[in-house]
């Protein structure tokens, strides 16, 4: 039986400083564990189902149980950046795939996880992409919350740093996070020109309304 994994990408954005639209968000991955498969629907964390949250397993739970820590708002097939982009308030993301069997080992159906057989391992790490999962804490704080300095995607209310290399990175409003917050997003439209006068950087927020006008905090 193949086993499933998760790897967990808390995803900070990374964005073009001053006058560009930058790069996407540079995907971090933070950590990769086994799951334990706890049979909880069709699906390995279908939307409105919750996971555990831990340094070395994820295990989906019961929402009502009190090992749940974060709910599925989103999922998706295929890769980050090649599907559907998640919800702008999600917290985190957990990326799942499928380990192969070692060679000469049949394969099986892949458990709750995903159906296995036909996929194939593309970087021949013995795994098989499965999809992503987009996760919302059960309890504050939210890091994806407008200001809360993470999250998989820059939103408007979202504060900014110069990361250097002509790039920003998203940190809190508030002053909390490690870097002090110099820009903050306060409108999204569809192209620079739309952006206020006001506006001193333009960072790329992607969605319907790709272009994220800043202003001095």
């Amino acid at each position: 039986m193949a086993a499933v994994v998760l790897a967990v990408a808390a995803l900070p954005g990374c964005q073009s400083w001053s006058g560009g639209v930058g790069q996407e968000p540079e995907e971090q991955t933070t950590t990769t564990a086994p799951i334990r498969p706890s049979g909880y629907g069709t699906v390995f964390l279908g939307i409105d189902e919750c996971s555990s949250f831990g340094t070395t397993s994820f295990t989906e739970v019961p929402c009502a149980s009190e090992r749940a820590a974060a709910r599925v708002v989103a999922r998706h097939d295929g890769r980050v950046g090649q599907g559907p982009l998640c919800p702008p308030t999600t917290d985190f993301v957990l990326h799942i795939s499928e380990s192969r069997p070692s060679s000469g080992e049949s394969s099986g159906s892949g458990g709750s996880g995903g159906s296995g057989g036909s996929s194939e391992d593309e970087d021949g790490d013995g795994s098989v992409p499965q999809g992503y999962a987009c996760m919302r804490g059960l309890q504050p704080p939210h890091p994806g919350d407008p200001g809360g300095g993470g999250g998989p995607r820059t939103i408007v209310g979202d504060c900014v740093y110069s990361a250097g290399r002509g790039e920003v990175r998203e940190t809190a409003c508030d002053g909390a996070g490690k870097h002090d917050p110099e820009y903050e997003v306060t409108t999204a439209v569809d192209t620079k020109p739309q952006c206020p006068a006001t506006t001193d950087l333009y960072v790329r927020l992607g969605g319907d309304r790709p272009v994220g006008c800043a202003v001095p905090v």
